[in-house]
């Protein structure tokens, strides 16, 4: 640097602590008389702070209902309901009032003796002018003449996804060496000091005093602080938890604007442990088996719903119409809580009111699955009226469109035949001009234009057709099968009617192919084929191919399949440590949902014939081997089956063959689910803007261009 660089910059530096003292003088005289930011001015960018508490903060054998807490400014209070958290937990709703500078609160419950009371009011604080916030805030003191410090903290995520949960409670309970087999607390007794999630999943549990603990997360849904009820969300542990702190370093910086730092010290803290606790949420499976509902949404059917899952089906015995074997095709799902009865015969479901028998297995007072009869009448919710109102309305629009084609039709075969008439007329003429003799047209008969619409013979309306869906054929993977599934029950399948060929050159041959029944659906059958890549098939269904229980029959139907080519595809290897023999990996899409799944029983997973697009992936435990994740149950001790998710985004092109290796446990479980599929994004944090630094930059540059 030159001497002349040196003197401009010195000047500058000079021109802009004058003009930064000027600015803060003049703020200075103006802030007495007015108490929002003087128009120009530089902005308030300091958070409140107390001045006054009473009864004052770290009381002992303190017993207050109204705590006070008075600041240097105005102040408010944002979402007091979700953001302060009292502990222990009061079971009268306390008052939080904000007004000017001060928040009163006021305990409307007894306070327990001996104890250290933490209204912790997180980061809810901030001023009135600005929205400077104070930052994290706890207020404490003490029924007795103890004041307890120490904390835990840790996360608490859904179990099955790995979703942070905002606004569950953490407690723990105080144990002895009598009780840390008591299984019975967290349903029988309240939780003893308490902290609330936020949108990350974290908690911290302050005031907890010195000792041995078990620790639960509960989403109190009737505010007792117990468990009560199964509908409730929870995580539990076996882990005893025992709080202590230690003096620690950590590194703190001094930032000098948002990019550049002055300097980096060391600065002493307390630590507080256990600082990583991780609870896995569940809702427990409804396991009382009760009828929950049944209804009967058309005439041809009706379903049956129950609370849990059974081994076995309802018997079923008419009471207004004959019983048979074949009166009803049933339609029921794995867990058999939900069944559906189609009725076959149409002088059953076309009653007005069916009455039913049922019996089943019921959970009885003693908890115990016990045998129950109930009578059922099901009436169709579209009524008899409404349905002839409708089947009339269908035959008066089937009478109006036939009669519109037949008329356009005989109109045009009219035209048609008067056209014939002028070019054998105009033929006529011609020869006669050509052979010299008078040409003389010939009187025609006036034909009628149109006829009568009542010489239109209106046939019968055609049956309805079996309406059919169809897997997507359009570019298809070598590993997938089509499935072809109808509304209504199928009776029939006449494979003399299916039709498959595989395009060879120019021309299409014959292919082996396999059309089954799909287990437990009644309308649903899978066509399997070995599928060549990058080739052209056709699958032609006749008429009539498929036949309904009702007779309803399929029209013809021709759909070109095409199957893409190798080069299209990815293909990815993974390798799992820190796995289980039970292990399933899944692939997922971006919205979190499963795109494949493969059992990784040692510790290998293959993937192939993947689109080229982002995947994710998620690895689960299936203890009892039934393929799906499994939750929890308290009364068992039973913990939901383990979950992991790998924590980066998987970007796979074509022709790529990728080997993923994953340790399952080398980051904890709170930092493996990516943010990109997380949906419980974190809270924003509140910080002071620092705008003054923009505003003083901005002044200095306007003074810089005057001069």
């Amino acid at each position: 640097m030159n001497l002349k660089q040196f003197n401009n910059k010195r000047n500058y530096r000079r021109e802009w602590n004058i003009l930064v003292c000027a600015v803060l003088f003049s703020s200075l005289l103006h802030s007495c008389a007015n108490i929002g930011t003087p128009d120009g001015g530089l902005y308030d960018e300091t958070p409140p702070k107390i001045v006054h508490t009473t009864p004052e903060y770290g009381s002992m054998n303190a017993n207050p209902k109204k705590i006070t807490l008075e600041f240097d400014e105005f102040i408010k209070l944002e979402n007091s309901y979700e953001n302060v958290v009292i502990s222990p937990p009061q079971f009268e709703a306390p008052e939080i009032e904000s007004s000017g500078k001060k928040v009163t609160v006021i305990l409307n419950d007894t306070l327990k003796p001996n104890f250290t009371y933490t209204i912790d009011f997180g980061n809810s604080i901030v001023d009135n002018n600005e929205g400077n916030p104070m930052g994290e805030y706890a207020f404490t003191f003490s029924t007795g003449d103890v004041i307890d410090t120490l904390q835990v903290s840790g996360h608490v995520l859904e179990a099955e996804n790995l979703e942070p949960i905002k606004g569950i409670l953490v407690g723990l309970y105080s144990i002895d060496s009598t009780m840390v087999a008591d299984d019975s607390l967290f349903q029988t007794r309240p939780l003893e000091r308490i902290g609330r999630t936020n949108g990350s999943g974290h908690f911290i549990i302050k005031g907890v005093a010195p000792g041995n603990y078990r620790i639960f997360a509960l989403n109190d849904q009737d505010q007792s602080y117990t468990y009560s009820q199964q509908s409730e969300k929870i995580a539990f542990t076996d882990q005893i938890i025992t709080p202590y702190s230690k003096y620690e370093t950590r590194m703190d910086t001094i930032w000098h604007d948002s990019i550049h730092y002055d300097s980096i010290f060391p600065v002493k803290y307390t630590h507080f442990y256990p600082d990583n606790i991780t609870l896995l949420a569940f809702t427990k499976k409804f396991s009382e088996r009760h009828l929950l509902k049944s209804e009967r949404p058309q005439f041809e059917k009706f379903t049956i719903y129950f609370t849990s899952p059974s081994d076995t089906l309802p018997l079923i015995t008419p009471l207004n119409f004959p019983n048979s074997d074949s009166v009803f095709v049933v339609e029921t799902v794995p867990t058999n809580d939900t069944i559906t009865y189609w009725i076959r015969d149409s002088l059953i479901y076309n009653l007005d009111t069916l009455a039913i028998q049922l019996d089943y297995y019921a959970t009885d007072t003693l908890k115990q699955l016990s045998l129950r009869t109930d009578t059922l009448e099901l009436t169709s919710k579209i009524s008899k009226e409404r349905l002839m109102r409708q089947r009339k309305q269908a035959e008066e629009e089937w009478v109006k469109e036939y009669k519109k084609r037949a008329k356009a039709e005989r109109r045009m075969k009219q035209a048609e035949e008067e056209r014939l008439e002028r070019e054998a007329e105009e033929e006529e003429r011609q020869k006669a001009e050509a052979e010299g003799r008078k040409y003389e047209r010939k009187k025609k008969e006036k034909k009628k234009r149109d006829k009568e619409e009542e010489d239109i013979i209106v046939p019968p309306m055609p049956p309805e057709i079996y309406e059919m869906k169809m897997s997507s054929t359009s570019g298809m993977a070598p590993d997938k099968n089509i499935d072809i599934s109808f509304e209504e029950p199928i009776e029939y399948l006449d494979t003399a009617k299916v039709h498959f060929t595989m395009k060879v050159d120019s021309l299409y041959m014959p292919a082996p192919y396999l059309i089954e029944p799909v287990e437990g659906k009644v309308n649903t059958y899978r066509f399997y084929a070995e599928w060549e890549p990058d080739s052209t098939y056709m699958l032609q269904l006749d008429s009539a191919a498929f036949i309904s229980i009702y007779g309803k029959a399929t029209e013809e139907t021709k759909r070109n399949i095409k199957v893409r080519g190798l080069n299209s595809f990815s293909t990815l290897f993974v390798k799992l440590t820190n796995s289980d023999p039970s292990a399933i990996v899944q692939l997922l899409n971006g919205q979190d949902k499963v795109i494949k799944s493969m059992p990784a029983p040692e510790g290998k997973a293959e993937f192939y014939f993947l689109a080229p697009s982002t995947y994710y992936m998620r690895v689960f435990f299936d203890r009892n081997g039934n393929g799906e994740w499994d939750t929890g149950e308290y009364e068992t001790r039973q913990q939901p089956e383990e979950v992991f998710y790998y924590p980066n985004a998987m970007q796979l092109k074509a022709q790529w063959d990728i080997t993923q290796t994953w340790n399952l446990k080398s980051k904890p479980l709170a930092e493996q689910k990516p943010e990109k599929i997380t949906k419980q994004k974190p809270d924003k944090v509140k910080q002071i803007q620092n705008r003054n630094a923009e505003k003083l930059a901005e002044m200095a540059k306007r003074k810089r261009k005057k001069s």
